[in-house]
């Protein structure tokens, strides 16, 4: 088990230490559930009269807040508790699932594949034709990484994950179990005597940016004519549907159960709420917010805020349930 001092945990918050504890901390927890082992987050006002309660002995604490730590208790005070969190969440992080080896015996991997430095390549996966894996670049049990697909260095696979033919793939990337990338799009048309479907082949492929993270069980299409691109830096969520020849900007936000139907664009920033839903051909500028469970259906102005079904400024639609609201009683 990892333990630190409040001394040690501060040196490495940056933060400003109030009070003191002997206490060995061994981890994270939230102020109902702590033990005196535990040091948790006060983020806001509104937790700061569960400390009096709590048996946790050290807390993060935005520096706003003005309160005394108690007896044998400290307090850090940071500019940003969340952002001291993550630092710390990735202190008393258990180690990753070990390897016993570099390539498993069991793994198939083709003669032309180029494998870098230092990859990990767990049991039962399949490495197809000419697919290039950057250094250091890890694959759990049963990931599959079919032909000419290319993986930047550093990259981290979870099993199940299934990549398809042609897709690339950036530095950095973490794609939790059972990801589906490249799969075919969603097109048909009526057929000649209208009696049936015929499937629109789907001949593209997907761009993945770098330090993009997808979450489990979530699908990005492959492209109709061309590529579906994830920018940069966007963060996806479990259940996600991302559909053929969709283009994300950079650092874009996907909540759960969310969804973006074909040649849906993002710009830089936008964020996602869960269960919304993007119409195809849809413009959503840099910056938007989409509120959760809401269905947009026409483009989105840079730095706007949309809310409801269809979904319109949250502001007027906020306006719209008061009335009703109103009109009801």
């Amino acid at each position: 088990m990892k333990t630190f001092s409040i001394k040690e945990i501060n040196e490495l918050l940056e933060g400003t230490l109030v009070g003191d504890t002997k206490q060995q901390i061994s981890g994270l927890e939230q102020l109902e559930k702590a033990e005196n082992r535990h040091i948790s987050i006060i983020g806001s006002q509104n937790y700061v009269s569960l400390w009096e309660t709590s048996k946790a002995c050290a807390a993060i604490v935005n520096e706003n807040l003005d309160f005394k730590p108690g007896k044998n208790r400290a307090l850090i005070k940071v500019k940003n508790a969340d952002l001291a969190m993550a630092k710390l969440l990735a202190l008393f992080s258990p180690d990753s699932p070990v390897f016993e080896g570099e390539i498993h015996a069991t793994a198939v991997v083709h003669s032309s594949a180029t494998i870098g430095k230092k990859c990990k390549i767990g049991a039962n996966c399949y490495i197809g034709k000419n697919v290039v894996l950057g250094n250091g670049v890890v694959l759990y049990p049963n990931v599959t990484i079919f032909d000419d697909t290319t993986i930047g260095n550093e990259t981290v696979i979870w099993s199940g994950t299934v990549i398809r033919e042609r897709s690339e793939i950036g530095n950095f990337c973490i794609f939790h179990i059972n990801v589906s990338i490249g799969a075919d799009g969603f097109g048909y048309c009526a057929s000649e005597d209208e009696r049936g479907l015929v499937k629109i082949p789907h001949i593209g492929n997907v761009v993945i940016g770098n330090y993009v993270e997808i979450g489990a069980n979530s699908c990005v299409d492959r492209g109709k004519f061309s590529s579906t691109q994830i920018g940069d830096g966007c963060k996806i969520d479990n259940l996600v549907q991302i559909g053929h020849n969709c283009v994300m900007g950079r650092f874009c936000i996907m909540a759960g159960h969310s969804g973006l139907a074909g040649s849906v664009t993002l710009g830089d920033g936008v964020v996602i709420g869960g269960s919304a839903s993007i119409k195809d051909h849809v413009t959503i500028h840099s910056g938007a917010v989409v509120a959760g469970g809401s269905g947009v259906i026409g483009d989105v102005a840079a730095g706007k805020t949309v809310l409801g079904y269809p979904a319109q400024d949250s502001r007027e639609m906020l306006k719209q349930w008061v009335a009703l609201r109103k009109l009801a009683q």
